[in-house]
């Protein structure tokens, strides 16, 4: 377990390479910074300038090394990397609110972005007019996108909302894949396709993840829940309301166990073993004893008056120090995570190890 601090302001999003040496991320603005690992410390490399507005996601495709962003601004860019200096191409989103989200699909010949204009982009390159192209999926949804996360078959998308739902889309593109062939999801994959339409969420749905296999997924609400839907046993839904504050992602670390972390600056881990059996395991995040020095009566009195607490000391005894804005897999497979990273409002990033 390592922490890292990048400064007083708040990271909203982070991704990896692929190798694992260089982290983008973004400071809660416009702008997207490259940062490189030298021995121990991460030195910033490249700035990623392009954007007028908030960026509000990032992703880096590890095979192809190019980066995609997206902003408040409306508008997405897609990053290559050209005689050491990162070059932009603008993507024809075609939306009219901010984007939200945005995601590479496993065999990167593609990406899906979610946006406040209750619709979700799917671009792909277009060879003969050099240019990113998008379709638009509306189909049902009623609010803004939230978060989004590919299915293994490169052709499965699943979307969180503001509209309590959670729902799985076929955002299958004729133009550059084959035919796919069913899953446990459904059979019949035009584009825009609903195969899951998950109403009672109770909450914004913050994240999205899929399982291993694709057959399940995961999602955490603003209502503290997570909830897991099991295509291999009929589409059947096993949700479990937290004590804790609202997760804002989660992320599955293996066949079995899942990783969610939110508000609380802390990991949890949950396990889903079948229909009905979603448990809370353990919080991964073990907080340090402080010692207690002595002291004066007025000083605890005056603390119980400012603070409602004896406690002396304004910090957490979490790693972080405010709400966790997002977990990214480090290294391992989906199927069997070692490390995992989670960013912050309190601007650190921290490595986790997962053991199985």
């Amino acid at each position: 377990m390592s922490v890292y601090s990048f400064g007083l302001e708040p990271l909203s999003c982070h991704t990896w390479n692929k190798d694992r040496t260089q982290i983008a991320v973004s400071h809660n603005n416009n702008v997207v910074n490259i940062y490189e690992k030298k021995a121990k410390e991460w030195v910033k490399t490249h700035e990623l300038t392009e954007h007028s507005g908030r960026v509000t996601g990032v992703d880096w495709a590890p095979e192809s090394n190019r980066i995609v962003t997206c902003a408040s601004d409306r508008n997405a860019y897609v990053w290559t990397l050209k005689d050491g200096v990162w070059k932009p191409t603008l993507v024809l989103v075609r939306i009219n609110r901010a984007a939200t989200c945005v995601k590479w699909s496993p065999l990167e010949n593609k990406f899906a972005l979610g946006s406040g204009a209750r619709l979700i982009s799917v671009c792909y390159f277009e060879k003969e007019n050099d240019w990113w192209l998008s379709k638009h999926i509306k189909k049902a949804i009623r609010s803004t996108v939230m978060s989004l996360d590919w299915h293994p078959n490169n052709v499965l998308l699943a979307a969180g909302s503001a509209d309590f739902h959670c729902r799985v889309f076929s955002a299958y593109i004729k133009d550059i894949e084959d035919k796919p062939g069913p899953t446990a999801w459904g059979a019949k994959m035009p584009f825009g396709e609903v195969l899951l339409e998950q109403k009672d969420c109770g909450g914004w749905v913050h994240s999205v993840s899929f399982s291993p296999s694709g057959d399940q997924l995961a999602c955490v609400a603003h209502n503290s829940s997570i909830t897991v839907v099991d295509a291999a046993q009929g589409k059947g839904v096993t949700q479990l309301t937290t004590n804790h504050l609202p997760l804002l992602s989660v992320l599955y670390v293996s066949a079995t166990e899942l990783v969610a972390a939110g508000h609380d600056c802390c990991p949890y881990q949950f396990t889903y073993k079948g229909p009905g059996a979603v448990e809370f395991v353990k919080k991964l995040d073990i907080p340090k004893r402080t010692s207690k020095g002595g002291i004066s009566a007025m000083q605890h009195f005056q603390n119980l008056d400012k603070r409602a607490t004896d406690e002396d000391s304004n910090e957490q005894g979490t790693l972080h120090q405010n709400s966790i804005t997002q977990l990214c897999v480090v290294s391992g497979e989906k199927a069997k995570v070692q490390k995992y990273s989670s960013v912050g409002l309190d601007g650190a990033m921290v490595i986790w190890d997962f053991k199985h």
